[in-house]
């Protein structure tokens, strides 16, 4: 039996709107997407296979919203999913999504962003390719204005020369991105999914130099620094001091520096 016709029949077997779903379970399982309580926003959402997941994933606690220019069928089992229908490309959806999820200001209450948007067809592979990755973008775009610190962006493109720029870009805003291809995925497919995790809000990036003043010194002995509410570890300081540092690592919430010599 060929990988299509397996999921294909697992779908209807199960009870899922789509093939994809197994897709998005197999993402789950290698990158962790989802937990209990998580907001989710699932953007060209039709015909609802990945909303099915995400609502399993994040339970009756959690809330998935879903985007797409296409109406989607209310999922009567699942009393946490809401629909934006809108064209993604569009400001006015941006909005509404953000409106919806209530970012605005310091609030980014979403934990994923995921993207299962492809373009139509052309046959003209390179068109396609670079379409998929102008969509991707729109996605990233959305998760540059509603992830939470920590958040996590799941993004599929038709891989190609424009794959590893974007990657590069959405390393700059996240801990790290990696490259998935589903094995429900069909074998002639040339999609692949970036993952992102761990969307950076921190006002300081790896490599950057400023000055700070070192306030506390932590449990483990490093001096503490704030950067706009933001904590700096610096290692080999007191506390008091004031010095230039370089940041040597991001993480959502805290990060790294050195003192420059």
């Amino acid at each position: 039996m060929s990988g299509k016709d397996e999921y294909y029949n697992r779908a209807k077997q199960e009870g899922y709107r789509a093939r994809s779903a197994y897709k998005l379970q197999q993402l789950d399982r290698t990158a962790g997407l989802f937990g209990s309580g998580n907001t989710v926003v699932d953007l060209g959402a039709a015909p609802g296979g990945w909303l099915q997941v995400a609502a399993e994933e994040v339970d009756e606690h959690g809330t998935v919203v879903g985007v797409d220019r296409q109406r989607i069928d209310p999922l009567d089992e699942h009393d946490n999913v809401e629909y934006v229908r809108g064209d993604i490309t569009e400001d006015s959806t941006i909005e509404e999504v953000v409106e919806r999820v209530g970012a605005a200001g310091d609030e980014r209450p979403v934990d994923v962003v995921l993207s299962d948007m492809a373009p139509n067809m052309t046959g003209d592979y390179d068109l396609d390719h670079a379409r998929s990755v102008h969509l991707a973008r729109q996605a990233f775009e959305v998760a540059d204005q509603v992830l939470d610190s920590g958040g996590d962006l799941a993004v599929k493109v038709f891989d190609g020369q424009d794959v590893a720029p974007l990657q590069e870009d959405m390393e700059e805003q996240f801990e790290y991105v990696r490259q998935v291809r589903p094995d429900a995925s069909r074998d002639s497919s040339s999609e692949l999914y970036l993952v992102a995790k761990g969307y950076l809000t921190a006002p300081v990036r790896e490599g950057d130099t400023l000055d700070v003043e070192i306030v506390d010194i932590g449990s483990d002995g490093d001096g503490v620094a704030k950067v706009e509410g933001y904590t700096l570890f610096v290692s080999g300081v007191e506390e008091g001091e004031t010095l230039e540092v370089r940041v040597d690592d991001v993480k959502p919430n805290f990060g790294f520096a050195q003192p420059v010599e």
